[in-house]
């Protein structure tokens, strides 16, 4: 009940309209001593009627009159002159005197509040304008205890009609809630749970038909994700059997052109002029297809395992890929210089890091070879906001506008001619595998650096 939303509905509304009654209580209060203290004055002025019938009352009578209006005295000023009309024995000193003549509603309350709090009896004097302008006014002492009673009882009737009131508002507010809001909720839930069990099946797609605006909202809202994603799943299915297909029909692909590239080896030898002459263009388009299906089979694969971290010194790396590069270069006018300081150590995976690097070398030092002018690659390593950072620049001709548009997106990204883009997708993939990122920090005529970012703190994969 407490933690269900029509519980919780009831529970508010028992407190929240007690609250209100609590407001409105303590101006009744005030209200019903006012009313008390002028019943007892015009109780007191009739039984003061008596004496001017009669100007001579018996002791007995007197008193009785008293009892029966509740006082101890009566004082009545009909000209400019007091007069006492009934009097008898005051048990104790006057304790206060109020008057009702003049009273605003934050003196009534006040004097309430101090009445109700102050259980002990007093004798207070009361004053107040007579009835049916019968005097200038009248003047009454009576006890404080029977007027705190009375007080009390009604206090407690009319908190005990709050709640019952209360209880009643909050129950049909409860029912009013579990039809308005409860019920439609749950079907919406019901909906999700449905979907989610075969998110494939159309037919547990929600139907909005809730007459409540922020409701209907929702479904709507829960409509249109649904039939998204149940069109995003199929899509993704057609993709996951075409990728199979494609995977299949590379490896076949693969394998022909393997045996391909073996006869065009034998082709080369040939002694025809235009066979030696034609025969290296073959070979190097056999081998780009040969590679962009190698390419797309290793991508195809299942995604790269989680990195096992360790401290890795940067430098030591850097070597190694310097020196693997450098067997490629052969005559080329390419110099690879390795700038990573001997201190710098980083938290990553060595193998991985080092297929990051490698990449990278490998993609400005084939921008180089193809541009025919002397060239220089650069590795740097430092330590900026909180990150390791490795910088690979180099003095290229720069990124073409096409391979700068998709440069992470595979397929679409490669940077040289006959290049598929998987190995930047690939690189990137490796890095934010770490919690860093590969970011392109500046290409042009004047060359591209690239930059990898490796996050200091502790990483949670």
């Amino acid at each position: 009940m407490v933690n269900s939303l029509s519980g919780r509905f009831l529970i508010l509304t028992t407190v929240f309209v007690m609250l209100a009654e609590v407001l409105i209580f303590v101006p009744s209060i005030a209200r019903f001593r006012e009313d008390f203290l002028l019943n007892r004055l015009e109780r007191a002025q009739i039984a003061s009627l008596a004496l001017l019938a009669d100007d001579m009352l018996a002791e007995d009578l007197e008193a009785e009159l008293l009892v029966n209006a509740g006082v101890y005295n009566v004082v009545l000023r009909r000209d400019e002159i007091r007069q006492l009309m009934l009097s008898s024995p005051i048990p104790e000193q006057i304790a206060n005197t109020y008057d009702l003549r003049d009273a605003g509603p934050w003196i009534l309350i006040r004097d309430a509040m101090s009445r109700l709090f102050t259980p002990e009896n007093e004798v207070i004097r009361v004053i107040g304008e007579p009835v049916k302008d019968a005097g200038l006014l009248i003047e009454v002492t009576t006890d404080s205890k029977p007027l705190r009673m009375a007080m009390t009882d009604y206090g407690l009737r009319i908190l005990g009609l709050s709640f019952v009131i209360s209880i009643i508002t909050a129950f049909f507010l409860f029912l009013a809630v579990r039809v308005v809001l409860v019920k439609p909720i749950k079907g919406v839930v019901g909906y999700m749970q449905r979907y989610a069990s075969a998110p494939e099946d159309a037919r547990g797609i929600i139907s909005p038909n809730s007459k409540v605006t922020e409701l209907r909202e929702a479904e709507e809202a829960l409509q249109q994700l649904q039939t998204e994603l149940t069109q995003a799943l199929k899509q993704r299915e057609r993709l996951a059997q075409l990728g199979g297909a494609v995977a299949k029909v590379s490896h076949d692909l693969r394998n022909i052109l393997t045996s391909a590239q073996l006869f065009t080896d034998r082709i080369e030898a040939s002694d025809d002029p235009l066979v030696r002459r034609m025969a290296p263009k073959l070979v190097n388009s056999i081998t780009r297809a040969v590679s962009l299906c190698e390419n797309t089979l290793a991508f195809g694969r299942a995604e790269e395992p989680a990195p096992t971290l360790t401290m890795v010194p940067l430098r030591d790396v850097a070597e190694d890929v310097v020196a693997s590069e450098k067997l490629a270069i052969a005559d080329a006018c390419v110099e690879i210089v390795n700038e990573v300081p001997k201190d710098l150590v980083a938290r990553a995976d060595p193998e991985q890091i080092f297929r990051v690097m490698m990449n990278l070398v490998r993609n400005a030092r084939q921008a180089l070879v193809a541009s025919g002018k002397p060239g220089r690659i650069t590795i740097a390593g430092c330590v900026h906001d909180n990150d390791w950072c490795v910088e690979i620049r180099d003095n290229g001709p720069g990124l073409p506008p096409r391979a700068r548009e998709n440069l992470f997106t595979p397929f679409q990204g490669g940077v040289r001619k006959g290049g598929s883009g998987l190995g930047l997708a690939i690189s990137q993939e490796l890095v934010r595998g770490h919690g860093g990122d590969l970011v392109l920090t500046q290409t042009g005529p004047e060359g591209t650096t690239f930059e990898i970012r490796l996050p200091q703190g502790d990483v949670t994969f």
